[in-house]
């Protein structure tokens, strides 16, 4: 039996939204909530376009095959040694930039970034994990076999799947941004310090992972 495309759509929602609040609190998460609350909501969706553009990178590298520099081990060592030190090196700046806020009020900051800085962000915080590579080829490998290769379904899928995620990131960056009005500066810089602590956490994570793979 044929399967509509409306119900390939849906199949591919529903995995977005496993993935936005089952597994959506990775390094990307703390930045795009950082720059919700220091930056403002606009900054933010740069950011999650950043991470979307990057997860439609990944699934189309992956749905072409080209997956071997992966399942190579030295090449996934230096991917995950490199992105380790890039979330390492972002979270530490972080980190320390939370020392300049206690000055900061409510009023977004119109001499930030340039707007394609977040979106590069966003890409990178995305490419310097390997672990998403990971994740999205055992998913792309499982859907394609679903839909016995056929390029239309599993395109139709991956819309679905995505455009989930994103709308999930910006409510993320929503709720954050509309609540900064109500929190302290000192809660500010916590989650300033938080943010920074998490992506060290993760970029150290990743290197020691990395260097244990056998």
């Amino acid at each position: 039996m044929e399967i509509s495309f409306i119900n390939i759509f849906l199949e591919g929602t529903a995995l977005g939204l496993s993935l936005a609040f089952l597994f959506g609190f990775g390094p990307a998460f703390f930045a795009l909530l950082q720059t919700a609350l220091h930056r403002g909501f606009v900054p933010a969706a740069f950011l999650a376009f950043g991470i979307l553009l990057n997860d439609a990178a990944i699934i189309a590298v992956m749905v072409l095959g080209a997956t071997k520099a992966l399942s190579d081990i030295e090449s996934y060592k230096i991917v995950g040694v490199v992105g380790g030190l890039l979330l390492i090196a972002i979270g530490l700046f972080s980190y320390r930039k939370s020392s300049d806020l206690k000055s900061q009020n409510n009023t977004i900051d119109n001499n930030g970034p340039h707007k394609m800085i977040y979106i590069a962000k966003g890409f990178v915080l995305n490419l310097a994990n390997p672990f998403v590579w990971i994740f999205w080829l055992g998913i792309v490998v499982g859907i394609t076999a679903r839909f016995s290769a056929d390029a239309e379904h599993v395109l139709i899928f991956f819309a679905g799947a995505l455009l989930i995620v994103f709308a999930t990131d910006l409510l993320k960056a929503f709720m954050a941004n509309s609540l900064k009005k109500y929190l302290t500066d000192r809660f500010l810089i916590m989650v300033n310090k938080i943010a920074g602590i998490a992506l060290m956490g993760f970029g150290l994570f990743l290197i020691i992972r990395s260097l244990v793979v056998m």
